[in-house]
């Protein structure tokens, strides 16, 4: 009985939000080791299927940097990395364009369609969305370090992301985009997940990590903060606190925040419902990053 009844009380609560967020867009961004781990994949994909049901619209943006290596390493290739990016030549990207769409994408997009849901998966073989051009990094004496076909991502393609979530259909995004002259190029999937919530004007960003949130001590998980401000954030990249892998992900939220997106979060995916509990209860479980006040 009193089971039941705490399943009652979740309920409850979650009404308001559901309430408040019918209709709105949601972006969340898959990667870490949920991409690598069947059975974690498909509890989360279970969440987005139940957001869509209540009435959000979810749009799904997607890495796969752990199974392009693997593939790399299957096909004999050493991943060169500058300033922590990886190199991409064209074997590189005809690989990783290859494991991302037919080794993540579509296989997210039958898992939804198996959960009730109508998917789309947009990438650089179907309908891409992502428009990127080269991207160059700052190197010594104020020369530019080359990536190779490695882009950013300048525009995206927000008119159709907005039909097909209106139609009912989970777009699913391989971080692969095109550039003006129809080449492809390699982008980073945090930070393409940013840019398509900015152009959607999404409600939420939310980032699925392996990491509980964003701690003020990296290797105390009793540091994790529960709510962040754009200036809160600021200085603690500025300390030196947010750093590697994390840093991509807030500099996404921060660009998302500074395009109109209300709210964004940061929450590890290996946790059973992590999506859901972030977002339709009051404390929520990952790191949630507003404006400033």
């Amino acid at each position: 009985m009193q089971e039941a009844i705490a399943k009652a009380a979740a309920l409850v609560e979650a009404m308001e939000y559901i309430r408040a967020f019918r209709g709105r867009m949601v972006v969340v961004k898959l990667g870490g080791s949920v991409l690598d781990d069947p059975a974690a994949q498909r509890s989360l994909l279970t969440d987005v299927a139940f957001m869509a049901t209540v009435g959000m619209r979810p749009i799904i943006v997607h890495g796969g940097g752990k199974a392009i290596t693997r593939a790399m390493n299957e096909a004999g290739l050493e991943p060169v990395w500058v300033q922590g990016r990886r190199y991409t030549d064209q074997r590189t990207l005809n690989i990783a364009e290859h494991t991302l769409v037919y080794k993540t994408n579509v296989p997210i997009c039958q898992t939804l369609e198996e959960l009730g849901c109508n998917a789309m998966g947009l990438h650089s073989l179907s309908s891409c969305v992502l428009l990127a051009e080269t991207l160059r990094l700052p190197g010594p004496e104020g020369r530019k370090l080359d990536l190779g076909l490695v882009g950013k991502v300048i525009d995206v393609n927000g008119k159709l992301l907005r039909t097909l979530c209106a139609d009912g259909t989970i777009p699913v995004i391989a971080s692969v985009a095109i550039d003006k002259a129809g080449g492809k190029l390699n982008v980073n999937a945090d930070s393409a997940a940013g840019k398509v919530a900015a152009a959607v004007a999404a409600e939420k960003l939310v980032m699925v990590s392996d990491t509980h949130g964003i701690r003020r001590d990296i290797n105390d998980p009793e540091s994790w903060i529960s709510s962040l401000n754009e200036e809160q954030i600021k200085e603690m990249i500025d300390a030196g606190v947010i750093t590697d892998a994390m840093f991509p992900k807030v500099e996404a939220c921060l660009a998302a925040l500074d395009a109109g997106v209300r709210k964004a979060h940061i929450i590890d995916g290996r946790i059973a419902h992590s999506l859901l509990l972030e977002i339709y209860t009051e404390k929520g479980i990952g790191t949630e990053i507003v404006q400033r006040p």
